[in-house]
């Protein structure tokens, strides 16, 4: 075994080091930029008079950041060549996505929102691996010039982990003499309709309550009659981009779909294993943040004349969260080059289990550490100066989202005791 990067990742690496001292770092200064990123950042990024979403000068600054990667050629990184990307591996991506929450709160990666100058976008792998060629036809130059932007709507009011009990239905409806399909149901945590052109609506359209099969995913235009933004969520991290929408009658094309009618499931796993692995990833990064910032500061601080580090009640913690750490980021790389090494589709059958394990440990483990960098810290790691309150707001949304740790730690059981993945028949 080899555990050294790539010498070309080392390299990539060092050339985002170099873009973000560049471009990206005199934009976050520019002004009074850091106001988004100092004690300030709940307050000046949220339009609290507009229910609470993310301002608008704020969501420009992200933009124009994001303009700037895509012209250096880092932004669609993990796109397909097809689509204007580089085909970014897993593993580069897992080992990118650590690197640069590791560097803490900045322009260069925010955590809070998604955005980074190396983009995470799901929707783009998901689409090419289940696109038809209609559909690829119809909607991949759209997706490619970013003249797309699609919300997700999986989870439900009454349900988020049971997905297979949603209520929304869509039923055959012709239309002008058009056929086509109507959709009524509900919509949960539904994030980034303020600014989507499109929401990706899981709908049963055959089957019965807890099938897997019978559930398709179409593309709803954000402007579609009888869909409504009902409210935003307020959340324990502010801004707020999570609404709950209403679907009433809302009428579709025929062909107004992706992947097939009645699997749509899969398109949603797709979209879940891709963000759980980039996920671990991130919040590994962010807990070596808040461990290596803990360290620095128990060595500065010299209470009673001594520096707090020479106290065993300091360290220790410490010690089991960076042993963590070290333990997760093998899990995490070889997981992502096992992701690698096989096709995109098989993932879901072969290594959903791992994938879990990483996503599960990762979040609960930065939470952790942001916990433990607030207490050493004292006072002022409790204080909005110090960034470790908004990691730890910001990760803890992680343990619910994208499955429940909860969840996924059932995902695991099933895979370990043969009652799912590839040989789960042959052990029966």
């Amino acid at each position: 075994m080899n555990f050294d990067l790539p010498k070309e990742l080392v390299a990539y690496l060092a050339e985002l080091d170099a873009f973000i001292d560049r471009e990206i770092k005199p934009l976050e200064n520019e002004g009074d930029n850091i106001k988004y990123f100092d004690h300030r950042r709940e307050y000046e990024r949220t339009d609290w008079e507009r229910g609470g979403v993310p301002k608008k000068a704020w969501e420009d600054l992200l933009a124009e950041a994001r303009r700037r990667a895509d012209a250096a050629g880092h932004l669609r990184f993990a796109w397909p060549k097809e689509l204007g990307g580089k085909a970014g591996s897993q593993l580069w991506l897992a080992v990118i996505r650590e690197h640069l929450a590791a560097k803490g709160l900045g322009l260069h990666n925010d955590l809070q929102n998604e955005h980074s100058i190396v983009s995470n976008n799901p929707f783009v792998v998901m689409f090419k691996e289940f696109a038809t060629a209609e559909q690829y036809e119809r909607d991949g130059a759209k997706l490619l010039n970013q003249t797309m932007a699609t919300a997700f709507g999986l989870t439900e009011p009454n349900h988020g982990s049971d997905a297979t009990f949603m209520e929304t239905r869509a039923a055959p409806r012709e239309r002008n003499g058009a056929p086509g399909w109507l959709i009524n149901g509900a919509k949960m945590w539904t994030t980034g309709m303020h600014v989507a052109t499109h929401v990706i609506v899981f709908a049963r359209t055959s089957g019965k309550d807890g099938d897997a099969r019978g559930i398709t995913t179409f593309i709803v235009p954000a402007d579609a009659p009888g869909l409504k933004i009902e409210e935003y969520l307020w959340t324990f991290n502010m801004p707020t981009d999570h609404p709950r929408l209403s679907l009433t009658d809302v009428w579709v094309p025929q062909e107004a779909y992706w992947g097939e009618i009645g699997k749509g499931l899969k398109l949603g796993q797709s979209f879940l294993h891709q963000n759980r692995i980039r996920q671990a990833a991130s919040s590994l990064g962010a807990a070596v943040y808040c461990i290596n910032e803990s360290v620095k500061y128990a060595r500065e601080r010299k209470p009673f004349g001594r520096p707090l580090a020479e106290n065993q009640a300091i360290q220790w913690p410490l010690v089991e969260l960076a042993t963590q750490v070290e333990m997760l980021r093998l899990l995490i790389r070889k997981t992502a080059w096992e992701m690698d090494r096989m096709p995109h589709k098989q993932i879901e059958l072969e290594l959903s289990d791992k994938v879990s394990m990483c996503n599960y440990w990762a979040n609960r483990l930065c939470c952790e550490a942001a916990d433990r960098a607030m207490q050493v810290h004292g006072g002022l790691g409790y204080s909005r100066h110090k960034p470790f309150e908004h990691i730890y707001r910001h990760h803890r949304r992680y343990r619910i989202t994208e499955g429940a740790e909860e969840i996924q730690i059932r995902k695991v059981a099933a895979f370990l005791f043969g009652y799912l993945g590839a040989g789960a028949e042959a052990r029966a």
